[in-house]
């Protein structure tokens, strides 16, 4: 059988998908082995899969936590300009470790997070095929479609499109630290020179944890786009066993892994849903302190925790209140329950424009006001959303971890394009 190298960015919810994936393989007999600096090993939890640890001294020893920090906490320019600065150092170092990396590992295809373009260019570089995973919003680029890291609804007027021209420009402009990289790695290995994310996707094929649905109306994704839903580990998760009460509604709130610390907008839910008279459960991932958790308990939330079992509890509550993180959206969408949507940064608010867009819920401004989190509530609370049950259905059918699995054993059986099984434009 093939060995898969996996190279992804250092964040939980990438790996976490790629992980999914990455166990059907190995259920089928294939070994996958992640390649990172060593530690990022932490976010894997399933011993099947294999880690190579590349970049011994080429990065500080604190890097991670450094990139992590600056994650948290994205916004503001100075915070920015150091976070691209961050990342772009990493992809340097994947850039100029893996491909002696892959050969000594004697690997066979690549799967490679769109969102890090350094596994790309290193599996040309070592002239192996590689199968490009879309982990959070796709990042194809199509006129009259704002990148998804933009907050922008969707429209063609003339106005529209221009805005979504100039963002386009301008966030070109802010990842020049990352185009420099990867042009000096173009040069270093003799490949044609390119810059952005965009330019590093598969010409065999593309998957993606959306579906056609979620997405703004597209017409320009290639004929090899698949659209397979979530990327997921097939186990249910057990039930939790807080003591809630059947007879009022439940609100989940989770922030997730980076933006857990948040206090401030726990503190705004947590009044908002004490006005509402409405059950809250807070899973802060870690990031809040006993006092900060006693605190939130005194101003209306009903139970607070690290973690929850995610897939239970978005099944379990009425409205989910989330930052706009594309994997428990999804998990949200697949339990047919309504989404209010305070982003962050990232693609986050893409997926609020796209939740907007598509009424399976409402999204919020993260300064919003407790009157506003409380009016919004009250309307998901209130109003039916059918469009939910809709996109339920297609993500029950999309195919998922199963599907994308066959689609990259079919790209390495041929190394030719893997067509769609249907038209990868997406129609409102």
């Amino acid at each position: 059988m093939s060995h898969f190298a996996v190279v992804a960015p250092p964040y939980p919810s990438h790996f976490q998908a790629l992980q999914a994936l990455a166990g059907e393989l190995v259920e089928r007999g294939h070994r996958v082995s992640f390649f990172h600096q060593p530690a990022a090993q932490r976010w894997l939890s399933d011993p099947r899969i294999g880690f190579v640890a590349v970049g011994h001294g080429r990065l500080a020893d604190d890097h991670l936590e450094q990139t992590l920090r600056l994650a948290a906490i994205p916004t503001g320019p100075m915070h920015l300009r150091r976070l691209i600065d961050q990342l772009a150092s990493t992809s340097a170092m994947l850039c100029a470790c893996l491909p002696e990396a892959l050969a000594a590992q004697q690997v066979d295809a690549m799967l490679c997070d769109q969102m890090e373009p350094a596994g790309a260019l290193a599996a040309e570089a070592a002239g192996i095929p590689w199968i490009s995973i879309a982990c959070a919003l796709p990042i194809n680029r199509e006129p009259g479609i704002p990148l998804p890291v933009m907050p922008f609804d969707y429209g063609q007027s003339r106005f529209k499109r221009r805005l979504y021209r100039g963002s386009t420009e301008v966030f070109d402009w802010l990842m020049q630290p990352l185009g420099r990289v990867l042009r000096q790695a173009c040069r270093e290995h003799g490949l044609v020179e390119r810059e952005g994310l965009h330019d590093w996707l598969s010409p065999l094929a593309q998957i993606s944890q959306t579906v056609p649905s979620f997405d703004f109306p597209r017409q320009a994704l290639p004929a090899h786009f698949h659209a397979v839903g979530p990327l997921r580990v097939a186990a249910q998760q057990d039930a939790a066993d807080w003591p809630l009460d059947p007879a009022r509604p439940l609100v989940f709130a989770s922030l997730g892994t980076l933006q857990g610390h948040r206090f401030e907008l726990f503190s705004k839910i947590s009044q908002a849903c004490q006005a509402l008279d409405v059950q809250l459960l807070i899973a802060h991932c870690g990031g809040l302190d006993h006092a900060q958790q006693a605190q939130l308990l005194q101003q209306g939330a009903t139970f607070v925790t690290d973690f929850a079992p995610q897939q239970w509890a978005v099944r379990r509550a009425d409205v989910v209140i989330s930052h706009g993180g594309l994997n428990t959206v999804l998990d949200a969408i697949a339990a047919a329950t309504p989404l209010l949507v305070m982003p962050i940064a990232f693609d986050q608010p893409g997926v609020a424009a796209r939740v907007a867009y598509h009424r399976l819920g409402v999204a919020l401004s993260r300064r919003a006001s407790v009157s506003a989190i409380r009016s919004a509530l009250a309307h998901l609370l209130r109003e039916p959303l059918p469009r939910l049950t809709a996109l339920q259905r297609e993500l029950a059918t999309a195919g998922g971890a199963a599907k994308a699995a066959d689609i990259v054993e079919a790209a390495l059986r041929s190394h030719q394009p893997i067509p769609a099984e249907n038209s990868p434009c997406i129609t409102t």
